[in-house]
């Protein structure tokens, strides 16, 4: 098992061609503000300047047993014994906080809007319900969309292994991947649909998905899928389907244009909110200034050749970027994998696997691999250009620090 990394934590800077290898970093940033630098989006998105002082937290390091204390074991909740077992071979001991809270409204059929950190197990959270639904009744059909198709198939692959042996099958229906061979899936018999609104709204046109037969609909990462301009292909989709449904709405913000979707898309839902706080306690944020006479790349270089940086995902700011920063670090001698909106299905989900297997040291990636995903043990975020909104920062920096490890975050700033 890959060792946790060990993080080091300075309060000032100091870098030149004597020190190549010194990199202190500054917990007192005299604010000059920020380019609030935004990325390419299908809608037009206002820019936020982002003070770099909230670029700076410490991780809380106090060594008093802040354990939560559920309310449930698993074994409480009305759920098969198949899955009580899965969940054991998952090695999930006692249920999360949003698993604990939020499970018993869904088993009963309640909507639900759950607001929780990442890496909480909010996926867990409506999976395991779901699944106890189709159980219970085999002609259920199940609709869950996310915004991206990484998270998409992330999913589905959770699902798989949670619904192992059980007879359970998905259908993955996401842009990137083949048409054809979707069609053909979905002429199979099946109890969940697994997709993205794009390439739902296609196949629904066609008329391969009859959405009068789904009575649960869960819309995960719900506020990122509207960042991003789905929420027409969304309004569609949900308009399609019964009246009478069971809506969960999952999301890591919340903001007056969801509220209105909330209200919107769901029936007196029951609210459960675990979210203590925008970002992680296990996560150290800090800033790094480039100085005059340095560049970010000689920067960068600096830090991946350091042994704390063992499993890194470095955000930048468009596809293009992205692509030519990851190729300048493989010329570097760095093992590195990029992810971004022009590369196919295939070449994305081989990148994500070997990062997720440790194969290579870095991931380049735009805000496609900001939200939902879960990638064990990655050591360091860096935001090598700044976010378009604070919002999209604490989405980068969650893939970092997740199930009580710790974790760094570090933003460039020129």
């Amino acid at each position: 098992m890959r060792r946790e990394s060990r993080l080091f934590f300075m309060h000032t800077r100091s870098f030149n061609s004597h020190s190549p290898k010194k990199y202190l970093f500054q917990s007192h940033y005299k604010d000059a503000g920020s380019s609030g630098l935004g990325r390419r989006r299908p809608i037009a998105r206002a820019k936020e300047n982002i003070n770099p002082a909230r670029f700076i937290n410490k991780a809380i390091t106090d060594e008093v047993d802040e354990s939560f204390v559920p309310k449930h074991k698993f074994q409480d909740f009305k759920i098969d014994e198949r899955l009580i077992r899965a969940v054991a071979d998952k090695g999930y001991r006692i249920p999360t906080p949003i698993q604990d809270q939020i499970m018993p409204h869904i088993i009963k059929g309640f909507d639900v809007v759950g607001i929780a950190d990442t890496g909480t197990g909010k996926t867990a959270a409506f999976l395991l319900p779901l699944i106890n639904k189709i159980l219970q009744n085999h002609q259920e059909q199940i609709l869950i969309v996310a915004p991206t198709r990484e998270l998409a198939i992330q999913i589905d692959e959770e699902l798989k292994f949670f619904a192992r042996g059980m007879r359970i099958f998905s259908v993955c229906c996401v842009g990137g991947m083949g048409l054809g061979r979707q069609i053909a899936d979905l002429k199979r018999p099946y109890n969940l649909i697994i997709g993205t609104p794009g390439r739902l709204k296609d196949l629904i046109e066609r008329k391969m998905i009859n959405l009068s037969r789904f009575n649960s609909v869960v819309l995960d990462e719900a506020d990122r899928m509207f960042d991003m301009g789905f929420i027409n292909d969304t309004r569609f989709i949900i308009n399609g389907m019964p009246k009478t449904r069971q809506t969960l709405f999952f999301s890591a913000t919340l903001s007056s244009d969801i509220e209105r979707v909330i209200r919107e898309f769901t029936k007196n839902p029951i609210r459960v909110s675990v979210k203590t706080r925008d970002t992680s306690k296990n996560v150290e944020q800090d800033v790094i200034r480039i100085s005059r006479g340095e560049t970010k790349l000689d920067v960068l270089s600096h830090l991946l050749n350091q042994d704390e940086f063992n499993k890194v995902l470095i955000f930048g700011r468009t596809k293009h970027g992205v692509e030519k920063l990851s190729r300048m670090l493989h010329d570097h001698g760095f093992s590195t994998e990029s992810i971004h909106g022009n590369k196919t299905n295939a070449q994305r989900q081989k990148a994500l696997s070997l990062f997720k297997e440790s194969r290579v040291q870095v991931l380049v990636a735009t805000d496609v691999a900001a939200r939902g995903l879960d990638i064990a043990d990655v050591s360091h975020v860096i935001n090598y250009d700044i976010p378009a909104t604070y919002d999209d920062y604490v989405h980068r920096i969650g893939r970092t620090g997740r199930w009580n490890k710790r974790g760094m975050a570090l933003t460039f700033i020129e």
